[in-house]
């Protein structure tokens, strides 16, 4: 059963986050809320961790995993940024958007695109994650809350209708996770289908590849 930390959405208290910080770096799973939607996540560099998120999801190993940083002079660390790609996502970052870049050394295979060598970066707009980030020191793994109910998957980067229509309640998504993660945030904020918008930033030419919260604020000249 998870434990529950109830915390301020928009003055988190020091002393929870630091608590579920040690759990993190003791390998913890989280059901936390961001700026889109509810995520399962991880400390990046807890391997048996992000294992096990790869399980609650069924996701197979060439399946990349987002992961949030807290600014974007982190992102630099664990993706290359091109000069473009910089221009870009310094007049968009913090917000609803997930950008694709190639992986430094830093990102664990397990995580990354295994073909491409490209992973799937977000700076959220939402206190409790910036705190943690910020309290725990390395990059949370964030994928969406759906999970399975079956032997198939929706694809993070491929959520379409039939998953917005099985949006959870707050309640029946936290009653619904209880066995599979360790903690459980409650902000007291409700569940949506508001995904984050993804701009793949591999090439010259940026690309958006799914359209989410604020995909219209670029949509004129990307």
């Amino acid at each position: 059963m998870a434990k529950i930390f109830p915390i301020h959405p928009d003055n988190p208290q020091n002393r929870r986050i630091e608590e579920i910080k040690l759990a993190l770096l003791n390998g913890a799973i989280m059901l936390y809320p961001t700026d889109t939607v509810y995520a399962i996540g991880c400390d990046l560099n807890a391997k048996s961790a992000v294992e096990k998120v790869r399980h609650i999801k069924q996701l197979a190993n060439d399946k990349p995993l987002t992961f949030l940083c807290p600014s974007l002079s982190n992102v630099s660390t664990y993706a290359f940024v091109s000069d473009t790609a910089y221009r870009i996502m310094k007049r968009l970052i913090p917000g609803p958007y997930t950008f694709l870049l190639p992986a430094t050394k830093l990102v664990p295979r397990l995580v990354q695109n295994p073909k491409r060598k490209t992973t799937g970066i977000r700076v959220p707009n939402h206190p409790v994650c910036l705190a943690l980030l910020e309290a725990l020191g390395n990059p949370i793994i964030s994928t969406s809350a759906h999970v399975p109910t079956n032997d198939y998957d929706i694809d993070d980067e491929e959520i379409d209708d039939k998953y917005k229509q099985q949006i959870l309640s707050q309640v029946e998504l936290f009653d619904r996770l209880d066995k599979v993660v360790d903690i459980i945030i409650d902000t007291g904020e409700e569940p949506t289908d508001e995904v984050s918008t993804i701009l793949d930033l591999t090439t010259d030419e940026p690309l958006i590849t799914r359209r989410g919260l604020g995909w219209e604020a670029v949509a004129a000249w990307v």
